[in-house]
């Protein structure tokens, strides 16, 4: 299963558009996220030669602006299904049925299609409020590849709730936002010891996952560790 970095602060090259948020095709079916701009998101897709007539679901992590930005564009142009949660806003639910897409909204642990699942909502507290937050999962022969929009659960909440579903399977790539970014070192050190606890072989933190994050999982992991610049393809 193919991976491809359609936005995210870091690019290949200029010719990307680059910002806060980010965005994850999967296969060619299944977007995770939408940035925060729909014509930078459209214009990626267009460079790419990404066919956005093959995309029909679009996964929103949870429901902030940098990671819905680019979805309202995409639901002008096409109607998609649209996974949320319960959680999400009124005024989020309310936008997309306005725009003729199905919402979905998956309680708990779901596939979507095959071998491709959601987490369901996980809930988090985010300046004093209950936040709901889902991930993408991939089952591959080459193990459980997780894909997270922000983790404000929690990096190793989630990816525990994930193996209580694969406790045979071992985790082969785990990527996206960790919600690391106001972290003191002590907290990095111990996360990245987890992550060798729990066999994670290559490690693509990004986006809020904060500068000593990612450079101390590049450290930890070598040529394990994968920079996800828009532009940029990884095979799960």
């Amino acid at each position: 299963m193919q991976i491809k970095v359609l936005f995210n602060k870091d690019a290949l090259n200029k010719k990307f558009h680059t910002g806060w948020g980010l965005s994850f095709l999967i296969g060619e079916e299944i977007l995770f996220d939408t940035g925060e701009k729909g014509e930078w998101l459209l214009e990626n897709i267009k460079s790419l030669k990404v066919d956005i007539d093959k995309i029909e679901v679009i996964i929103i992590s949870h429901d902030h602006w940098d990671h819905t930005g680019g979805l309202w564009t995409l639901l002008e142009k096409k109607r998609f299904k649209v996974y949320g949660l319960k959680g999400f806003s009124e005024k989020f639910k309310m936008r997309v049925r306005s725009l003729n897409s199905e919402l979905l909204e998956k309680e708990g642990f779901s596939e979507i299609k095959k071998n491709i699942f959601t987490t369901g909502e996980v809930l988090a507290t985010y300046k004093g409020m209950s936040l709901s937050e889902q991930a993408l999962v991939i089952k591959t022969n080459k193990g459980i590849s997780v894909i997270t929009g922000c983790s404000h659960p929690g990096i190793l909440k989630i990816l525990k709730l994930v193996k209580s579903y694969f406790k045979r399977d071992n985790f082969y790539f785990v990527g996206g936002g960790f919600h690391l970014i106001d972290k003191e070192q002590i907290q990095l050190q111990f996360l990245t010891e987890e992550f060798g606890k729990l066999k994670v072989s290559k490690v693509g933190p990004t986006h809020c996952s904060g500068y000593e994050a990612e450079e101390l999982f590049r450290k930890n992991y070598k040529d394990n560790f994968v920079s996800l610049e828009v532009g940029k393809s990884l095979e799960v």
